[in-house]
């Protein structure tokens, strides 16, 4: 039994218990309600006075804190709710159920060098495997560390951090459902920071427009209070006058901010609950004490210059949440209908976009790199949260050495342990590329994805799939899924030229490439795909390029390892007794076996046993 599943039944009891207590609360707090109601009342009307200040702000007192006690009661029973999924949740990563999770497509562009080939985003896939972030940009930074190696220095620092991370199960469970108490899919990250750029347009000018303000409040309240106290005399209208005249000077004003407040609601209403979120994981962050130098450095910009970080937020989001009761061009979120009464006699739109113009005036040379630094956090505690779940990988050295890719026992990290089989593999040095043959479904394609996403997860700072391993700091770039693009009339041959052109520039500009390639011009007849796979063999070592070839095209392979381009390996099949089976061990040798005809016979096809007879 899994430490998960243990989770999963000790928080399950807690919100149990947590759920018992706040339908007593529910039952104490109406009870006390009417108790306080019925008290006060029978001392208000027995004109008991002294008895009744007394009663009544002990009652409200009392049932304020019976509110607070609720609500506190409510918060500790989503969260352990939360904690019960996340466990759930990472059961499921280990069973490999990702279809529930977020599969980050909007991050994988079409002509990344490796992503769409490598299930790094999309269905199945690496980021559904890794992130545990709650926030856009934690998902974010997580998805550009997939996306792009790192250099040595931060790999280093990366691993460092995510193993300081990775036992610390109970504070990353914690901080990532904190982060879920504010969760909203709606959230814009970019529209956050663009609101920070904005200039302001009323804080120049604060000190008059709050003086100004304060004396129309000041006179429209009196206005008010002066008329309501004459509404039953004869000449009530004389002192309606004054009001109206107040505030029709009133209107005048909120007609004209009425762009600024619209524009900042555009930007910010979205964004009210992130900011709980980021003001919610900061705390943790800032509770909790580290050893590595990164996770120090995060945590130090989270409170500098004598900062509050959390502090901060939390008054930005309480401005908003006032004014998000304003409504969006007119319609009132939450259905809150006393904002825009109060507003025409009190300018209250005034005063938030000065509050938040003052705030983002004080705080916007921190504000993105503490979300850089929330981010981080979020990316680094998801890559524990895979070590921890996966205690077999293991985080390879990165060597200095150019060109090496070793590994021990190396398996996808996408299958399931029960079903994964692990092979030794190594590619040492400049101008290496070892071409794999294999029979249908041997495992040539998954292999070179194996190569590949592996290499991805060592050089973001995460662990391996693999007993060990020892990579150089290099690029990957893959050309394995080609497909027609019909919106750019673009065929699937065509397609794939494209990526070879792509792939042929990078290595000519000399950076260090891992090339992992699959059937070459699949969309081509045969003997020009044997003539041009060879000639892009001997071109590709011609320039000392690096990497890794699969191939149905036995010939080809013979060929190639002929005239000493390639280290030939293969995957093999067997049938016994009838049945086709798959070891899916990598040998260094050419594919002793093809399984095309027997597997087309199982289809129904009648193979002919001599094409010529035929004819």
């Amino acid at each position: 039994m899994s430490i998960y599943e243990d989770n999963i039944r000790k928080y399950d009891a807690e919100a149990l218990t947590l759920a018992k207590t706040l339908k007593r609360l529910s039952v104490l707090r109406v009870l006390v309600f009417v108790v306080s109601a019925i008290l006060i009342f029978i001392l208000a009307n027995e004109r008991l006075l002294t008895p009744l200040l007394i009663a009544a702000p002990l009652c409200l007192f009392g049932f304020g804190l019976l509110i607070k006690r609720y609500y506190r009661i409510a918060y500790l029973k989503r969260h352990a709710t939360f904690l019960k999924e996340i466990n759930g949740q990472e059961v499921a990563r280990q069973e490999s159920r990702l279809t529930g999770f977020p599969g980050g497509q909007s991050y994988c562009k079409r002509d990344h060098a490796y992503t769409s080939d490598l299930d790094v985003f999309g269905s199945h896939s690496l980021f559904q495997l890794i992130n545990r972030a709650t926030t856009e940009s934690g998902s974010m930074c997580l998805a550009e560390w997939l996306a792009a190696p790192a250099s040595k220095e931060v790999i280093l620092a990366r691993q460092q951090a995510v193993k300081e991370l990775t036992p610390k199960l109970d504070w990353r469970q914690d901080l990532q459902a904190s982060g879920m108490h504010f969760h909203n899919p709606r959230s814009d990250y970019s529209k956050l920071l663009a609101w920070a750029e904005k200039s302001p347009h009323l804080l120049p000018h604060s000190t008059t427009c709050l003086l100004a303000c304060t004396l129309l409040a000041v006179l429209s309240s009196v206005a008010a209070v002066t008329y309501l106290a004459h509404v039953y005399e004869a000449n009530s209208w004389l002192y309606l006058l004054p009001l109206l005249a107040v505030l029709g000077v009133n209107n005048l004003i909120l007609r004209k901010v009425k762009p600024v407040a619209e524009e900042l609601l555009e930007y910010m209403h979205d964004n009210v609950k992130v900011l709980g979120g980021y003001e919610a994981l900061i705390h943790k962050i800032a509770s909790e004490k580290f050893q590595s130098p990164m996770l120090q450095q995060l945590q130090a910009v989270l409170s500098r210059d004598g900062y509050a970080t959390a502090g901060e937020i939390n008054r930005l989001r309480k401005i908003l949440e006032v004014f998000e009761h304003r409504g969006v061009k007119g319609k009132p979120i939450g259905g809150n209908q006393l904002y825009p009464l109060l507003n025409n006699f009190w300018l209250l739109d005034i005063y938030c976009i000065i509050l938040t113009e003052k705030w983002k005036a004080r705080n916007r040379p921190y504000l993105q790199s503490w979300l850089t630094a929330v981010s981080e956090f979020e990316a680094l505690s998801s890559i524990a949260g895979f070590s921890h779940a996966n205690p077999s990988f293991t985080f390879p050295e990165i060597t200095d050495a150019p060109y090496v890719i070793r590994f021990k026992q190396l398996g996808h990290p996408l299958l399931r342990q029960q079903s994964r089989v692990c092979n030794d593999f190594q590619l040492d040095g400049r101008g290496s590329i070892a071409m794999v043959t294999g029979s249908n479904m041997a495992g040539k394609s998954t292999f070179l994805r194996t190569v590949g996403a592996n290499l991805v997860l060592a050089l973001m700072g995460a662990p391996c799939c693999a007993a060990s391993g020892q990579v150089s700091n290099m690029k990957v770039f893959s050309s394995m899924r080609t497909q027609d693009n019909l919106e750019e009339g673009v065929s699937s041959f065509y397609a794939e030229l494209r990526r070879i052109e792509q792939l042929l520039r990078l290595i000519e500009s000399g950076e260090a490439v891992l090339f992992l390639l699959d059937e070459m011009f699949k969309g081509t007849n045969s003997k020009d795909r044997h003539r041009g796979g060879f000639s892009l063999i001997r071109q590709l070592k011609e320039l000392n390029a690096f990497g890794i070839i699969s191939t149905h095209d036995l010939e080809l392979a013979i060929l190639a390892g002929r005239h000493h381009l390639v280290s030939n390996y293969s995957f093999n099949s067997a049938i016994q007794e009838g049945e086709m089976h798959f070891n899916y061990a990598l040998t260094p040798e050419l594919c002793k076996d093809f399984n095309a005809s027997e597997l087309m016979k199982r289809s129904g096809i009648r193979i002919l046993s001599h094409l010529e007879e035929s004819m």
